[in-house]
């Protein structure tokens, strides 16, 4: 298991990741995070899926569709920043997770975490494609020692979800 073992938490994984598939920027950092999901602790689900039904006793539809939404292997529902300081540690990244976690850093991050949720849709498309799908895509591919899924900025990747 490649969980940091200074931010391991049995409660936590699997790590239920809910999420946009229709909006560019979610479904990028979602991709970025299936690719470096070696061991199988991050499951994802679309909420943009035809027929999904938010799970009884969660976040509603609407809610899910605002900020991004998460649920522990312990039922524990997180919101926003939260939920990203634990799917990075499960996805081989605990450093961004402890840049998080510092105050000044994990501050900002939870002050603008909602702006950008809020306005993702406004945001231009090259961004979310210079970020996720090239930059990100190709630094996953490496850490994966898999560049086969990568071809000229678009990762191929079989994607796995959860209904």
């Amino acid at each position: 298991m490649r969980v940091h073992p200074l931010h391991h938490d049995a409660g936590a994984y699997p790590l239920t990741l809910y999420y946009e598939s229709a909006c560019p920027l979610c479904n990028g950092e979602m991709r970025n995070l299936m690719l470096r999901n070696r061991d199988g602790l991050l499951r994802f689900v679309d909420v943009s899926a035809p027929g999904f039904v938010p799970p009884a006793g969660g976040p509603t539809l609407a809610d899910m569709l605002t900020l991004m939404r998460g649920q522990r292997a312990d039922g524990t529902w997180l919101t926003g920043v939260a939920v990203f300081r634990l799917a990075y540690v499960a996805a081989g990244l605990p450093r961004v997770s402890q840049l998080l976690n510092q105050p000044l850093l994990g501050r900002l991050a939870e002050r603008a975490y909602p702006w950008i949720a809020r306005h993702r849709r406004a945001l231009p498309h090259w961004i979310s494609h210079a970020l996720f799908e090239t930059t990100l895509c190709r630094a996953a591919e490496r850490a994966a020692n898999d560049t086969s899924r990568c071809h000229a900025g678009h990762c191929d990747i079989h994607t796995h979800t959860e209904r």
